[in-house]
C-alpha cells in the first residue's frame, strides 16, 4: 500500500471524511491543502502540507489521489472549483465509503462522492460526482442525486426521489417517495416535502414550501 492522498480543505466536513479514512486504512499517507496561515499545523494528527497554489508541485512529489473536504450548504460554487481544478491536474478523485454505511452493490456512485457513517443507500440508486451523503442520512431504491448535491445527516429521501444538482437537502428532512427537487434548491432542516419543489428555490416546513427564488 504506497497510495498517498490529499484532503483539500481542513474545516468540520474534512474531519468527517479524515476518520472515516483513517478507519478504511486504504492510503498510506493522507496530507491536508488548507490556507496558507495554516500550513505546519494538523488536523487529528494529520499535517496541513499546502496550499492550493501548491498542489500541481503536490502532485509531481508523488500525490496521486483527492478529495475535496470543503462542505458546502446551498452554495457548492467552491468545491466545484476544486474539483474540476483536481481533474485538470490530473488527480483521481476517488468514492470515499465509510466502514459503518450501508450502499446496495447495484448503483451507480460517481467520483468524489463522500458517504458518511451508518448512512444506507439503496439498491437502483445513481449518486453523481461530488455528492454528499451525510452521516445517517438514508437514500432509497432508485434515487437520483445530482452532482454537487449533499443530503444532510439525518434526511430520509423515500423510493425514486430525484434531486437535481448542487442542491441542498437538509438534516433530518424527509421527502415523499417519487418527489423531484430542482437543481440549485435549498430544502431546510427538519421539512417534510410532499410535492416538487422547482430548481433555484429555498423551501422548508411541515408540510414544505417555496419560500423564496434564489
Amino acid at each position: 500500500m504506497n497510495k498517498r492522498i490529499l484532503l483539500i480543505g481542513g474545516g468540520g466536513h474534512c474531519k468527517s471524511v479524515l476518520d472515516s479514512l483513517l478507519e478504511l486504512n486504504e492510503y498510506a499517507e493522507i496530507g491536508i491543502v488548507d490556507k496558507k496561515e495554516n500550513l505546519g499545523m494538523s488536523v487529528m494528527g494529520v499535517p496541513v502540507v499546502g496550499c492550493d497554489d501548491d498542489l500541481p508541485a503536490l502532485f509531481r512529489d508523488g500525490y496521486r489521489y483527492a478529495v475535496v473536504t470543503i462542505g458546502s450548504i446551498g452554495n457548492p460554487t467552491l468545491r466545484i472549483k476544486l474539483f474540476n481544478m483536481l481533474s485538470e491536474i490530473g488527480y483521481e478523485i476517488p468514492v470515499i465509503i465509510d466502514d459503518s454505511a450501508k450502499v446496495s452493490k447495484h448503483t451507480i456512485i460517481e467520483q468524489g462522492v463522500f458517504v458518511g457513517k451508518q448512512s444506507i443507500v439503496n439498491a437502483g440508486a445513481l449518486i453523481q460526482k461530488g455528492a454528499i451523503i451525510n452521516s445517517g442520512s438514508i437514500v432509497e431504491h432508485d434515487c437520483q442525486i445530482g452532482a454537487f448535491s449533499h443530503i444532510a445527516p439525518g434526511a430520509v429521501l423515500g423510493g425514486e426521489v430525484v434531486v437535481g444538482e448542487h442542491s441542498h437537502v437538509g438534516s433530518n428532512a424527509t421527502v415523499k417517495q417519487q418527489i423531484h427537487i430542482g437543481s440549485n434548491s435549498i430544502i431546510g432542516m427538519g421539512s417534510v416535502v410532499l410535492q416538487n419543489i422547482d430548481s433555484n428555490t429555498m423551501a422548508y416546513g411541515n408540510p414544505c414550501r417555496e419560500v423564496k427564488k434564489l
